[in-house]
């Protein structure tokens, strides 16, 4: 069978019958027979076919679940997770916000589709399931088999469908968190479960697997969209497992309240069974939220490195979870558009996990008129509207290309040239791309305010030293997208270690590498396509990238993060692989998560110093570093 031709032709059917029934038609109703007739020579038994009728539910009857769906076990309690893991190997997968469902395949085809209800009998869904892209309406496996996964909304989904509803004269949906289940629970226009999305994350069939992550393996095998999944040895990678969530929860594309964490040998899930609530094996680690109702001064617009407008709502302060919050995230302009978001509108914010606060919902609405910006608030050219953000296209905006200018001298590790400094250099016309920071001389930093000999020799040398860098750390610093620094940590340990190999990968490659999904591959692999130029320019400079040492991730120095700053005896490149070698792994810039940062200097005015000091991060000498390699 041809699975990309029916899958395309099911797209392309289920699109139509849509517009059709939404009364708007775009092709005549003997361009869709012929779909229809093409899609039954190659696979007549295919169940898209088998929609007939206008768009309304014939039955709401309730379907019993051959193996209960159960619920889950959680906490909120870091110190619960690590005594419930117990040294055990687990694997976790982001716990999304959505509703679970049950599809049954028999002979490849999907034959049913049920909500999970009271975990014994759920809301057959079928019809809807049909609608829902990321459902394979058939599956490369004769034997009768049950997928159990999440339908949830993204954030540009959630946007076209409130789009289309209110086209339809429908009730404009409340909110992201709420939609699922609203549309699910339909009994008419049930084809707007086109704008939802299903993640697949359990399988059982008569396959005899081992470990819960070659159930996930064979997932993917089928054709199904399978959540970003993590294999855990140890806790201290939890612990950063858990920091990329609430990451994702300010950040990601769609709702997350949590990581879902579960045994991963097989063995354990027979042993430890279940009760009538939750199987003993499988554990929520949920993120606390704390809310309260505020309302919006103003709105702020900043300018992304790659020319999204982001909105923060200025808000009256109130206090969650022990923090004064006086700002809130608002995503992107798709939300702000859609909720119409203005001065004067009181809301309901959240704080779960301790990041950044975000919105909930509106409580009452102000009667001042919606605006939003049109012209962009750095260099004044024309913002362009795409999906769900508003973009400046202007590749000169300042706001834009400082933003891309001072990631990279955050990441390449460029001390002492602060924000404030690099606006001055723009505005005197010394720096306007990346690559000139290179084509700099001392004497150009004496033209800056305050900066007299020391200084400009320390910013000059600094950026000489940031010619060597790590491969890791130059993927971060030039921006490309859809990887963190830790991402880009596991490309390379599986092999892909120089900047060569890493330009020769394709979508095949990176899908076999753990944590990358074919959204995230591919664009990581766009991303880093359109920085050739840039590439080019920055090795012609003088830049040189290190291949990185494949480290086993064992040793003395194991998942501690290093962060160095200021000069060290041997050079920081050696003590970079040297850090790796010994199963440690380098970061380029302070967090809370870094475990030690090195210097050979006992003050410093280094931002890096400074901010290490402030988290109360320890700040060894490279002597005490090569004690702990020693043991």
């Amino acid at each position: 069978m041809k699975k990309n031709q029916i899958q395309e032709l099911e797209k392309l059917i289920l699109h139509h019958k849509e517009l059709y029934y939404r009364g708007k038609a775009e092709i005549t109703d003997e361009a869709y027979d012929k779909l229809e007739t093409e899609l039954k020579k190659i696979d007549p038994s295919n169940p898209v076919l088998k929609l007939i009728g206008h768009m309304q539910l014939d039955t709401n009857l309730k379907v019993a679940h051959q193996k209960k769906m159960l619920s889950l076990d959680k906490t909120y309690d870091e110190k619960d997770l690590a005594q419930w893991i117990d040294k055990k190997d687990v694997i976790s997968i982001y716990k999304i916000d959505g509703s679970s469902c049950s599809l049954i395949y028999k002979d490849g085809h999907l034959a049913m589709a049920k909500t999970r209800g009271d975990g014994q009998f759920g809301e057959n869904i079928t019809k809807k399931a049909m609608f829902i892209t990321d459902i394979p309406k058939w599956i490369p496996m004769n034997e009768e088999i049950e997928v159990r996964g999440e339908i949830f909304c993204v954030e540009v989904n959630f946007f076209h469908l409130s789009k289309a509803m209110e086209e339809m004269g429908l009730e404009k949906p409340a909110s992201q968190r709420n939609i699922v289940a609203g549309l699910l629970g339909r009994k008419e226009n049930i084809q707007l479960a086109s704008y939802l999305s299903f993640k697949a994350f359990d399988i059982i069939s008569n396959k005899k697997h081992t470990k819960e992550r070659q159930k996930l393996e064979d997932l993917k095998i089928l054709g199904f969209d399978v959540p970003e999944v993590e294999v855990h040895t140890d806790y201290k990678s939890v612990e950063k497992r858990i920091q990329e969530a609430k990451e994702f929860m300010v950040k990601g594309e769609y709702l997350v309240d949590g990581l879902v964490f579960v045994y991963d040998d097989l063995k354990l899930h027979t042993e430890l069974g279940e009760t009538s609530h939750h199987p003993r094996y499988k554990m929520a680690f949920k993120f606390a939220g704390d809310t309260k109702v505020t309302e919006i001064n103003d709105i702020e617009w900043g300018v992304s490195r790659n020319g999204i407008l982001t909105p923060v709502a200025l808000v009256k302060p109130v206090e969650l979870s022990g923090a004064m919050i006086s700002r809130v995230t608002l995503h992107n302009f798709g939300l702000v558009q859609n909720y119409e978001l203005k001065q004067g509108d009181k809301i309901e914010i959240i704080r779960s996990g301790e990041v950044i606060p975000k919105f909930l919902g509106i409580v009452e609405k102000s009667k001042r008129e919606f605006t939003y910006p049109t012209k962009c608030p750095s260099c004044n050219s024309k913002l362009v509207i795409q999906d769900i953000w508003l973009f400046c296209e202007n590749d000169k905006c300042h706001a834009k290309v400082k933003e891309e200018i001072l990631n990279y001298i955050q990441k390449a590790g460029i001390d002492d040239l602060s924000d404030k400094r690099l606006d001055e250099m723009m505005s005197k016309g010394l720096v306007e791309t990346i690559p000139d920071l290179y084509k700099l001389e001392l004497e150009n930093f004496l033209l800056l305010d305050k900066v007299k000999e020391k200084l400009a020799t320390k910013i000059y040398e600094n950026i000489q030293k940031s010619k060597e860098q790590s491969l890791a750390q130059f993927i971060s610093a030039i921006g490309v997208e859809g990887v963190s620094i830790t991402k880009s940590e596991k490309i390379i340990s599986q092999g892909y270690n120089t900047l060569d190999k890493i330009l020769s990968l394709d979508l095949e490659k990176m899908q076999k590498i753990e944590s990358f999904a074919e959204k995230s591959s591919q664009t990581f692999l766009d991303s880093i396509k359109n920085k050739t130029s840039l590439i080019n320019e920055l090795l012609n400079a003088g830049i040189k990238v290190k291949a990185d040492e494949i480290s086993s991730g064992e040793g003395p120095l194991k998942d501690m993060k290093f962060c160095i700053t200021g000069e060290l005896s041997m050079g920081r490149t050696e003590f970079e692989r040297l850090i790796k070698k010994k199963g440690g792994v380098m970061v380029s810039s302070v967090s809370k998560n870094t475990s030690f940062l090195i210097t050979n200097e006992t003050e410093s005015s280094s931002s890096k110093f400074v901010k290490a000091k402030d988290l109360g991060i320890p700040i060894i000498s490279e002597k005490k570093l090569l004690q702990m390699i020693e043991g």
